[in-house]
């Protein structure tokens, strides 16, 4: 466990890609199984402790320590695992790091895994007492599946790649059919036997990604286009022998999101993995007349791990198709662009039309043409335009010069700050969450701002030192852990769409929000009103 954890404050430390990417891979490979197996999982994201929450923890502290300190110490710190690895004190069981040094991963990982949550207030302290400080951060990190070490699961793959010189590609592609602690994907990128068998299991194959266009320009007789859709992309695998079929729905991060979307489980026909936009039907505001709603209807069921006949009714899911990849045991993805749209266009006629259908081409006469068809495209589902070369294979990743992504340009509003919060991680010292609103009618009789939307995105590391320290200067009031400050600071915000939604005070709700630039010049009163980002509502 004490290498383990040393793994976990390295990467806390260490910004470079490269020597994240060199920690991991060192520690795969000196680790022995099934201890590597899961660490790899914990920084995955793919350990689960249904008795170990982060509101367990808090808890426990109360129990040990005064709550208003904890909750201090925690606003302070800005991460809940340091802050209870801190102030956590040593009962008469363990030694410390003495009696870390006995423990392995999987001896953690078996005692979590029994935990209840009838025995969980009791055991976890045993646990936490055989620790000192590290290993306690790295065991609530893994227990509650917080990592937030600015690991993420593609670059940890990466990293497994690199420490046995495989494919990340093939990692990707064996890695869904496996379970924790993956002893056959060590056995075979570690010791050089068979690959996994997952020939039969419903896998998830890694995307064909696209470079924005920015200032190229492209020939149509080389590139096809058709609309880019505001879902989110998804791949619908059927696979297994005759009688003993499974269908998944992973996400384009390779997460399986079958049970939020249980609609799609016994639609295809027949074995295949096929690519496209995940949608929901309906007649909401902004969508097609039954077909794709905007984004913000779709949002409903995002996370859900039950549906509610009541939503499974009034926002039915469907999937729109952008390629296929393999078609009843054929692979298509050597095959060029067009040939794979054919395959899928004599597809369609066998799924049913209730859950498919096929993402249209964009016709135009050049690309001017084009750019004018862009620029008219009103449709709330719609968020630019997809190009893609006619003979280009379907390849892992983002490959140069193959598919483009053209978005719509975002939409612009002036806002002014109203609450800030700290972020998390390297960010848990710093101001960084930022709620904004709009007038709610003219400032200068005396209206209020309305909240329209939160950021975190959109300033450089300079400008968060800058906003942090104004938000320090500026508060006026506290809410727990949240700032309020006072209404002089501008942010032009740059959405891709806006809805009506009744959760919001605004009865607004955007499509994310970033920071666009922060109008140190600008005075408040000249920011905007409610009925400017209504009026942006698409029809």
């Amino acid at each position: 466990m004490d290498e383990f954890a040393a793994l976990i404050d390295a990467l806390i430390y260490t910004r470079s890609r490269n020597e994240k990417l060199r920690l991991i891979a060192e520690y795969l490979r000196a680790t022995p199984d099934p201890d590597r197996g899961w660490a790899l999982a914990a920084l995955t994201d793919e350990l689960d402790f249904p008795a170990v929450k982060s509101s367990t923890i808090r808890n426990l502290l109360k129990e040990r320590i005064d709550p208003v300190l904890w909750t201090l110490s925690r606003d302070f710190v800005g991460d809940t695992a340091e802050t209870a690895s801190l102030l956590w004190e040593t009962g008469q069981i363990g030694k410390g790091a003495d009696v870390m040094a006995s423990l392995s991963v999987n001896d953690v990982v078996d005692r979590l895994s029994q935990m209840t949550r009838a025995s969980v207030m009791s055991e976890l302290p045993r646990l936490l007492d055989t620790l000192d400080v590290n290993g306690r951060y790295a065991l609530l990190k893994l227990a509650t599946g917080g990592m937030r070490v600015g690991v993420s699961s593609r670059l940890a793959k990466t990293a497994f790649a690199q420490a046995f010189d495989v494919s990340i590609d093939d990692v990707e592609e064996y890695w869904h059919g496996l379970e924790p602690p993956y002893p056959e994907l060590f056995a075979w990128a570690a010791d050089g036997t068979d690959p996994p068998d997952t020939e039969n299991l419903p896998t998830f194959r890694p995307f064909m990604l696209a470079h924005p266009l920015e200032e190229t320009v492209v020939s149509l007789d080389e590139y096809a286009a058709e609309w880019k859709w505001d879902g989110i992309r998804v791949q619908l695998v059927r696979a297994g022998l005759p009688g003993e079929e499974q269908t998944k729905l992973y996400s384009r991060s390779g997460d399986d999101i079958s049970a939020t979307f249980p609609e799609l489980l016994d639609v295809l026909p027949v074995n295949a993995v096929l690519d496209g936009e995940l949608l929901v039907r309906g007649n909401q505001q902004g969508g097609e007349e039954g077909g794709a709603a905007s984004f913000n209807a779709l949002q409903q069921r995002l996370g859900r791990k039950t549906v509610s006949k009541k939503m499974l009714k009034e926002a039915p899911a469907f999937v729109r198709l952008y390629d296929a990849l393999i078609v009843e045991g054929e692979d298509l993805r050597a095959l060029g662009w067009t040939e794979r749209r054919k395959r899928l266009e004599k597809m369609m006629s066998r799924l049913p039309a209730s859950h498919f259908d096929l993402s249209a081409l964009v016709e135009a006469r050049d690309f001017e043409h084009l750019a004018q068809i862009r620029e008219g495209a009103r449709d709330d589902a719609i968020e630019g335009l997809m190009l893609k070369r006619r003979d280009a294979p379907y390849l892992a990743g983002r490959k140069t010069g193959l598919w483009y992504k053209w978005k719509r340009d975002p939409l612009l509003i002036d806002c002014v700050l109203m609450y800030a919060q700290r972020g998390s991680g390297r960010r848990s010292s710093f101001y960084s969450d930022y709620t904004f609103g709009c007038w709610n009618g003219d400032p200068d009789q005396g209206s209020d701002l309305l909240p329209v939307g939160k950021a975190y995105s959109g300033f450089t590391d300079d400008e968060l030192k800058k906003l942090d320290r104004h938000v320090r200067q500026k508060t006026v009031n506290r809410f727990g852990p949240v700032r309020e400050t006072d209404k002089s600071l501008v942010f032009e915000v740059a959405f891709d769409s806006v809805h009506e939604s009744k959760r919001h005070k605004s009865g607004l709700a955007m499509r994310f929000p970033r920071i666009h630039r922060i109008r140190w010049d600008k005075p408040p009163h000249e920011a905007d009103r409610i009925e400017s980002l209504r009026a942006l509502i698409r029809d």
